[in-house]
């Protein structure tokens, strides 16, 4: 914004900017202020406005004076050069009233709101007292328009209260006919009312007769439901009666079946017991020959000293697994996620427990050896629905528990001497598993010997 020289304000003061007004400015001068600073607004390049007031440069007058006028007013009180400004351009659109408050003579013809708010943007000598009398006219204007309103108003009262009077007189008269009316009314309600309490006394009279039938009724129907309750009281104990012989005859077959068994028991503990005395007797032992075992041939497994190197298979030898599953009653714990991970982690989780599952499957068929496999359930989004395998048993650890600990608990599930082996390459579970008798393996053992299924 362009600041104002320094001999502007000199010359402000002597066109009557020293003045200052000690009242607020009347609201219909301020409005209009706002319309002629709107309209004189278009006249001015973006350079020429206000900082503040350079946003609403492309407004239209209408805009500018609904959205901008406070900050219009806002300008023309605080910037004397923006003031000016506005007061030249008045001047080209109403040169007689700028001419006419210049030369202290405004014309009497003229709106007192539009000379006040001209003169306030001018800013001649005496330009206060000329906005304070648009004020006064305004509010004597406001006041006779007050007057003239209330007048009407009363006058309409007025006549509102005569209808309403006329109203009311024919309200009386309607309301009078519909009183008498209605006092005909009630005497004929009060002869059917007197009629209706007759036939109401009639029929209590009526009511007591068939209350005093009832009652007899009743006491009839409570003596018949007496006899019927110990009727069903002898019946039932007639029942519990037959039910308790029912059951000492079965209690008696039972007993009868029982003596039976154990005398046929005895007999056989008898024979048992005979066989083996007869046996200590003639100390017979143990019969380990068969007649085959007479025929001389090389039997397998039977190893030559050259094939003595050959026993202690390498760790990673997919063989050793075919031993260990070999033994009698082996039980194989797989670690799922821990193997699948390791042979085709880029693989996704269903497709990992699948492709390991089937090739289980098929080593549990091919060894016959229990076989279970184990996922850590916290990988799950959502239940698994799947048809484990044949042969191989699923399982997935619960909520808080991972298939580290649940693999340990299956190890220490299973009793002394029994093969328990383990497939996992986490060092904390196999030293886990060791602890309780398990054979620990790595996952790329079993990888190997699937891969040759």
């Amino acid at each position: 914004m362009e600041q104002p020289t320094g001999g502007a304000e000199p010359a402000d003061a002597a066109d009557g900017t020293a003045e200052s007004l000690d009242r607020p400015l009347p609201e219909g001068v301020r409005r209009k202020v706002v319309a002629l600073v709107s309209d004189a607004f278009g006249g001015l390049t973006v350079g020429e406005l206000p900082s503040q007031l350079r946003q609403y440069a492309r407004f239209t007058p209408s805009r500018r004076a609904k959205f901008a006028g406070n900050a219009m007013a806002a300008a023309l009180e605080s910037d004397p050069v923006f003031r000016r400004r506005i007061g030249e351009r008045i001047g080209q659109t109403q040169p007689e009233l700028a001419e006419a408050l210049t030369s202290g003579a405004p014309p009497a013809a003229a709106d007192p709101v539009d000379v006040a708010a001209a003169a306030y943007v001018l800013r001649p000598a005496g330009w206060v007292k000329l906005v304070a009398a648009a004020g006064e006219e305004v509010q004597r204007a406001h006041a006779e328009r007050a007057d003239e309103e209330t007048r009407r108003e009363l006058e309409r009262l007025r006549e509102e209260l005569d209808r309403a009077r006329g109203q009311t007189r024919a309200d009386t008269e309607r309301l009078r006919s519909e009183l008498e009316a209605s006092r005909k009314e009630a005497d004929s309600l009060h002869r059917k009312l007197r009629s209706a309490l007759s036939e109401v006394k009639r029929g209590e009279a009526a009511l007591r007769k068939a209350g005093a039938e009832a009652d007899t009724v009743r006491a009839e129907a409570a003596a018949q439901v007496s006899a019927a309750e110990s009727e069903s009281r002898r019946l039932k104990a007639r029942l519990s009666e037959a039910e308790a012989s029912v059951e000492a005859g079965r209690r008696a077959a039972r007993e009868g079946r029982s003596v039976e068994d154990m005398r046929l028991r005895l007999l056989l503990d008898t024979v048992l017991d005979a066989a083996q005395g007869l046996r200590r007797e003639l100390a017979l032992p143990p019969s380990s020959l068969r007649p085959a075992d007479g025929v001389e041939a090389v039997e397998p497994g039977r190893m030559s000293p050259k094939d003595i190197a050959a026993r202690a298979l390498s760790e990673t030898d997919p063989a050793l697994l075919d031993q260990l599953l070999a033994l009698p009653q082996a039980h194989l714990i797989v670690d799922g996620y821990n193997v699948t991970k390791t042979g085709y982690p880029q693989m996704p989780l269903e497709k990992q427990r699948l492709r390991l599952l089937g090739g289980l499957s098929v080593l549990a068929a091919q060894t016959g050896a229990e076989m279970t496999c184990v996922f850590d359930g916290a990988e799950l989004a959502a239940p698994v629905l799947l048809a484990p395998p044949r042969g191989v048993r699923v399982l997935f650890s619960k909520a808080g528990v991972t298939a580290d600990e649940l693999i340990r608990q299956l190890a220490r599930a299973e009793p002394a001497g029994r093969p328990v082996v383990v497939v996992s390459t986490d060092r904390e579970v196999a030293d886990g598993v060791a602890k309780a008798g398990a054979r620990p393996v790595a996952s790329a053992l079993l990888l190997k010997r699937l891969s040759r299924v």
